[in-house]
């Protein structure tokens, strides 16, 4: 797959096959699309170019609430090299680039720099200024132009439409199965192991403190999750706390914190990865420690009990 950043290294000699979007967790939805966009390509001796943004557009005009991402841009890069696409143009958005009218960027930067031959969008896709480009804009600049619009229907399941919207609902909700179901694989959270103060430790449970996550990406709601570990090339098991930790402290402060089963190693400032598999529980206050000790003891055996 070809990355392209720079306006000016695009060849125009190519036909193209094109779509566009932000494309937040390249969900079996968006998956579609590219499967359509890869077909069309291929029949019609074209390549095919995936047109995304970064940053997020909804970062830019701080709207509110703050947009949480369920794919940071290296996810989004990385998921899209397994798609067998060409190439992926990466538009660096700013508010200039936004205030372009779907005609103009139509013009610019389909006709002119990518030949477009076919331009594939999902079912309810706009863009341009005041999001004025739609799939009746973009046929009538098709007829004027040579090149045709294919609308791709959403995927519905258990009988609600694939969204990145309502994956982070359901994400927000802590409904680790629906979220799962509908991006087609599981949710993924990796940052950096960082000090914390080592209380796991002392309870006989280390664990390891996921810290240096990448602003704007999706934390999903307080509670204890089993989850697959990502670390260093291998894949273990472990069990995952997002809160508070309200039986030791009083403060808002939220820190991912796993811990990783059958293992005893330093690996302080590596980077770690999770796939949430399913939620345990909800957060909740202990009256002493040792009952704290033999609710971690049941949390580990249920996540073991999941993950075999």
């Amino acid at each position: 797959m070809n990355i392209i950043h720079d306006f000016d290294d695009i060849s125009s000699d190519i036909d193209s096959v094109v779509t566009i979007g932000t494309f937040d967790g390249l969900h079996i939805g968006h998956r579609r699309i590219i499967d359509k966009l890869k077909e069309s390509a291929k029949k019609n001796n074209c390549r095919s170019v995936v047109i995304t943004f970064n940053p997020h557009p909804r970062t830019i005009f701080n709207v509110y609430p703050p947009v949480s991402l369920l794919s940071t841009f290296d996810e989004k890069t990385n998921l899209f090299r397994q798609t067998g696409i060409d190439a992926l143009w990466v538009i660096n958005f700013t508010k200039e680039f936004a205030a372009l009218s779907s005609e103009t960027f139509v013009k610019e930067y389909l006709i002119n720099k990518l030949n477009v031959k076919e331009i594939i969008i999902g079912h309810d896709h706009r863009f341009g200024k005041d999001r004025d480009g739609d799939e009746k804009k973009l046929k009538s600049i098709g007829l004027e132009y040579g090149f045709t619009v294919v609308p791709v229907e959403a995927i519905t399941v258990e009988g609600k439409i694939v969204s990145s919207s309502k994956i982070r609902e359901a994400l927000n909700n802590g409904d680790i199965r629906l979220a799962n179901l509908f991006l087609g694989r599981k949710y993924t959270l990796g940052g950096t192991v960082i000090d914390g103060e080592k209380r796991g430790r002392t309870l006989g449970f280390p664990t390891a403190n996921i810290g240096n996550i990448e602003a704007n990406k999706l934390i999903p709601e307080i509670g204890i999750y089993a989850v697959n570990v990502l670390l260093e090339g291998r894949k273990l098991k472990g069990v995952i706390n997002i809160g508070k930790r309200p039986t030791f402290k009083n403060d808002d402060s939220i820190l991912p914190e796993v811990h990783i089963l059958d293992f005893d190693e330093d690996i302080y400032g590596k980077k770690i990865e999770v796939e949430f598999v399913e939620r345990l529980r909800g957060e909740k206050k202990f009256s002493s420690k040792e009952e704290l000790i033999e609710q971690i003891k049941a949390d580990k055996e249920k996540s073991r009990e999941i993950l075999s």
